[in-house]
């Protein structure tokens, strides 16, 4: 393989990001086998009776709350029916709302304290530290032993706390994990692929680390910790996204023990909202970068962490740096293959490649979910098809989200918005708190342009099976951006309503409107009519001014090889008719290597040597120099070639052009935020007239 050129340094690169990204997806393997070898988790399962009534401790039950006027109720009611002594049982409503959700929480606590509760509603000044704030104000008055945690979305079964702290008759256990259940699983394919996602996180990973040498992360919710515990580790703090993380991993240095349970299941609700999904997504993604650059160096320095405890911590705290890898292999990729990179030396390698990809992402995933959940693995299987969508469109959200924390960006802690969805084709979109999509939709739509383009160019490009490699990304791309527009919310809204409405319960009624604007209605189509048009541009432009010059690069490979001056001469000939004939793409330093005039005066001066060779003998020892001298001539051009293309990707046309297009598109962007603004003030001057 010949080494020079920008081919090679993106070669480099993109070898590096593959054993990088190989490093990460083997390690879910190695987590996939020990899941099924963790004795100590099933072992201690098995040994631990229930607690008798007498024994029962004082448990305090947080419930962080901010702007949930859908699921608050339902949430307060499964707790306030836990199989529980009362007078053992303190509940803590910890809002931060400033949305009606505070009047229908006020009715709610009121009507559980006159019922004997004791049950609090916890009111801050601000929302400073968000989640974590919370929590942290709350600890001031928690009279448990215990903590007990749920988010606004979960719904704890009756038997909870009696089940769980059974697991806290060891002295150093300092918190117990349940596995999250879904009761909006089969809402649509977008939940569905989350749903296996994280059954995957909780059934692999989690089991594979609970009561082992490996640390186990707290999930924020359907938990329970020992507030010793909490204490110890320096309580909860406001500095990362995910002050559950944080907060896990300072308890584990400090030698407390962690547990999860597999085999029980607190539901919850899935976002059903694409840009509320991202969200969520982006918190999680953010906040891990950043409890790695706050605690990463410790835990490595900690003596008394196992070696293996370390290098777990560290691919936990940093996979996410996979998302932005993923990126740049996707963007290197369909370069290398446009610059007629040799990827490979033998034909076959390709077919290595594939069955690589095969065997250690879709391939290797499907068996392990064949041995997670035996006989309803096939289900299982069909929703991971949509996960592999879903995540290869959601790398750019999560990509974004990293360079957030790398460069120390602050952001508010976003909460992802729950709409009270069980059962499939319920409706979200009239309610309030949908989601815009976003500015990082745009980058989305680039990538799945770039997608769509670079499937025609490992196309012509020869190089035809690769291209599931891009197909399946793109597919993931066009999925999440088209998502992300159509589950924006520009239409018509719930009214405001009184606080005795939301106290009696009663529903929110509509606000007699005409809906969306025909403008509204047709937004959606012209995006993706501009996008259409947008890759049909891209690729006219590739056809003609890229792949001439592909065309040209492989009649002089072939030029390198022919056997007699006159075959060398007609592939000259056959590639002049691909070069243009004057200019030089490198407008950058440009060089006489890479300049068009000089191209086609080689040529021509390769043609005219192969006229005079031809009269000699065939042993003339200068007929075989001067044969050899022209293949080196051809591979030099070849090269030249090569140095340009890259160069016309980024020509002053294509920047203009590109600036051009992404102004429009935010133009779009601008003129659905500006509807949507005019929206919620006509929405807010109906109210106020109601």
């Amino acid at each position: 393989m010949v080494m020079y050129g920008p081919g090679s340094f993106l070669y480099v690169i993109f070898l590096v990001i593959t054993w990088v990204t190989m490093f990460y997806s083997l390690n879910f393997y190695y987590l996939a086998i020990q899941s099924r070898h963790n004795e100590s988790h099933e072992r201690r399962k098995r040994q631990v009776p229930e607690l008798p009534a007498t024994l029962l401790p004082t448990v305090t039950i947080q419930l962080p709350l901010y702007n949930e006027k859908y699921v608050a109720r339902r949430l307060i009611d499964a707790v306030c029916k836990m199989d529980y002594p009362k007078n053992k049982m303190q509940i803590q409503v910890l809002d931060d709302s400033d949305d009606d959700t505070v009047d229908l929480i006020r009715s709610i606590v009121d009507e559980y304290r006159f019922k004997g509760f004791d049950i609090v509603h916890v009111r801050r000044g601000d929302r400073s530290g968000y989640k974590a704030g919370a929590l942290k104000a709350g600890m001031k008055t928690a009279k448990g032993e215990f903590i007990a945690i749920f988010d606004a979305d979960f719904i704890p079964p009756s038997s909870f706390l009696k089940h769980l702290l059974r697991y806290f008759s060891d002295p150093k256990m300092g918190f117990v994990q349940c596995k999250w259940g879904h009761v909006n699983e089969d809402y649509s394919s977008m939940t569905q692929a989350q749903a296996v996602s994280l059954d995957l996180h909780f059934l692999v990973e989690q089991k594979a680390k609970s009561l082992s040498r490996i640390f186990l992360n707290f999930n924020g919710t359907a938990g329970i910790w020992r507030t010793s515990c909490i204490n110890d580790a320096g309580g909860w703090q406001t500095t990362t996204l995910v002050e559950d993380m944080d907060l896990s991993y300072r308890a584990q240095m400090k030698g407390w023990k962690c547990m999860f349970l597999d085999d029980y299941v607190v539901n919850a609700e899935l976002p059903v909202q694409m840009n509320a999904a991202k969200r969520q997504q982006f918190r999680w993604a953010k906040g891990s970068i950043q409890v790695a650059l706050k605690l990463l160096t410790d835990v490595i320095a900690h003596r008394k962490v196992p070696v293996e405890s370390k290098v777990q911590s560290f691919i936990h705290m940093t996979r996410h740096v996979a998302h932005p890898f993923f990126l740049a292999q996707f963007l290197i990729f369909p370069m290398l293959l446009s610059m007629d990179y040799k990827l490979y030396e033998s034909n076959w390698a390709p077919l290595f490649v594939l069955a690589m990809y095969a065997a250690l992402g879709p391939g290797g995933y499907l068996v392990v979910i064949n041995k997670v959940w035996k006989k309803g693995w096939k289900h299982k299987a069909m929703q991971f098809m949509f996960l592999h969508f879903f995540g290869a469109g959601i790398s750019v959200n999560n990509s974004v989200a990293v360079f957030d924390a790398l460069f120390g960006r602050k952001s508010e802690f976003l909460r992802t918005p729950k709409f009270g969805i069980v059962k499939k084709g319920e409706e979200w979109r009239n309610k309030e708190y949908a989601l815009p999509f976003t500015k990082t939709t745009l980058l989305e739509i680039f990538f799945a342009l770039y997608g769509c383009i670079s499937i025609f160019v490992a196309i012509f490009s020869n190089n035809a099976l690769f291209t599931p490699l891009i197909a399946l990304p793109t597919i993931g791309f066009i999925y999440v951006a088209y998502l992300s527009i159509a589950h924006s919310q520009l239409g018509k809204r719930k009214k405001k309503t009184t606080t005795a409405t939301i106290a009696a319960g009663q529903a929110l009624a509509p606000v007699q409107n005409s809906g969306r604007t025909l403008g509204q209605r047709l937004l959606l189509p012209s995006v993706l009519a501009f996008l259409i048009l947008g890759a049909g541009v891209a690729y006219y432009g590739y056809h003609t001014s890229i792949y001439p010059l592909q065309e040209a690069s492989g009649f002089l490979a072939r030029a390198q090889t022919a056997q007699t001056p006159q075959q060398l001469a007609d592939y000259a000939r056959l590639a002049q008719k691909f070069i243009p004939e004057s200019g030089n793409p490198v407008w950058l330093f440009p060089t006489f290597r890479t300049d068009f005039e000089i191209m086609h005066m080689q040529l021509d001066s390769m043609v005219e040597r192969s006229e005079i060779i031809s009269s000699l003998s065939t042993h003339d020892e200068g007929y075989n120099a001067a044969l050899i001298d022209m293949h080196s001539t051809a591979l030099e051009m070849q090269a030249s070639l090569h140095e340009a293309i890259p160069y016309i990707y980024v020509s002053p046309q294509n920047i203009a052009l590109g600036a051009a297009w992404i102004g429009i598109i935010l133009s779009v962007f601008a003129a659905m935020k500006r509807a949507r603004t005019r929206h919620q003030r006509a929405e807010t001057a109906s109210a106020v007239q109601t």
